[in-house]
């Protein structure tokens, strides 16, 4: 998508701190993080949001968590823990349309976040 910010940074034509990238999915930090550690897992395929996934793309969302876990260890919440969100659409707070998973850790998150 021509005007997708996370498209435009999986193209490297806007700027991330990359942690992650393989041919499917793209992982970097959040440029405004809300916690300590507070990274984005995204598809490079572009999904507006996540009621557009299909049966056909569970391998893919499946794959999203599995690296997002995966680097929340590698970046020391495996023993505290973290917060795994999808935002979808407007009244969930989704601001960037593109789907993305935020993992957020490295301090305490109250519930209900806001």
């Amino acid at each position: 998508m021509d005007d997708c910010l996370f498209c435009k940074i999986v193209a490297k034509e806007i700027p991330s701190k990359m942690i992650y990238e393989d041919d499917e999915i793209f992982a970097f930090y959040d440029i405004a993080p809300k916690a300590p550690v507070h990274f984005l897992v995204i598809p490079k395929k572009h999904f507006t949001h996540l009621m557009e996934i299909e049966e056909g793309d569970s391998a893919l969302m499946g794959k999203l968590l599995f690296h997002g876990q995966r680097l929340a260890k590698e970046l020391g919440l495996e023993e505290s823990g973290a917060r795994f969100v999808l935002n979808c659409k407007e009244e969930a707070g989704q601001t960037v349309w593109h789907i993305h998973l935020h993992i957020l850790g490295g301090r305490p998150l109250s519930w209900p976040p806001g």
